[in-house]
């Protein structure tokens, strides 16, 4: 595994073919059909409870459908997901890294340096030695992406990535995220802030009640979402 590299080859389509899930017989999504394609940022968007991370966890694989399927068209990539509040070892931000490397037989001999890398890449470089687990929260999620990074990913999911952390900490990630569109990768974000969305999205997946009502182009669903929901949703009123 050398240094991460710009990703050359098409990302292959991710097709959600009227995929379900229920638990203690609750449908908690309805049967919905999606598809995401080319090298575009998709923000999940819609109330509490409307379904959001359930949907990136069945994309992801983590979850299995109770009925449809989710299928690549094409080989399957590689993908990587940063949750809300990231899961860090009880060791140094750069150990963190190099763990990554080992599980991944880089070379004893090249792990320090592509670890340095890329905790320089996400603005961390001063933090290498310091325990990962008392840095804070968007120094987390730096390392997070940074560990991600690692992968190379094709396809980079992120759930409510920025959802407690402050205005400065949300723009480092926000550009740590940008280096990974500029690098090829297809980000697939979950996020309730709308300012966001707008900074990022290309397209929008909007959820509501367990039910996927619009997947249209940004600039469409902010200035004339389809759906009454969409609407209410866009100008902050509460929705049910």
């Amino acid at each position: 595994m050398n240094a991460p590299t710009s990703i050359l080859a098409p990302i292959a389509d991710l097709r959600l073919e009227n995929v379900s899930f229920q638990h203690r017989g609750q449908s908690l999504l309805a049967p919905t059909s999606l598809t995401l394609s080319g090298c575009r940022r998709t923000i999940i968007m819609g109330p509490n409870g409307a379904g959001k991370s359930l949907l990136m966890r069945l994309a992801h694989g983590l979850l299995t459908p109770t009925s449809g399927r989710v299928r690549w068209q094409g080989s399957e990539p590689v993908q990587a997901m940063v949750f809300q509040r990231p899961v860090l070892l009880r060791r140094s931000a750069l150990d963190n890294l190099t763990y990554v490397l080992a599980i991944h037989k880089v070379p004893r001999a090249r792990r320090k340096a592509q670890a340095m890398l890329a905790l320089d890449t996400f603005g961390l470089t001063a933090l290498a030695h310091r325990p990962a687990r008392v840095l804070s929260g968007g120094e987390q999620q730096r390392l997070a992406l940074a560990r991600a990074w690692l992968l190379n990913p094709a396809v980079l999911f992120l759930d409510e990535a920025t959802s407690s952390l402050d205005p400065a900490a949300i723009k480092a990630v926000e550009d740590a995220v940008m280096t990974f569109h500029a690098s090829g990768t297809r980000i697939v974000m979950t996020t309730h802030d709308l300012h966001q969305a707008k900074r990022l999205a290309d397209d929008v997946v909007f959820l509501h009640n367990g039910q996927l009502l619009e997947h249209s182009p940004a600039d469409t669903f902010f200035s004339a979402p389809c759906s009454s929901q969409g609407r209410a949703f866009i100008q902050g009123e509460l929705i049910w």
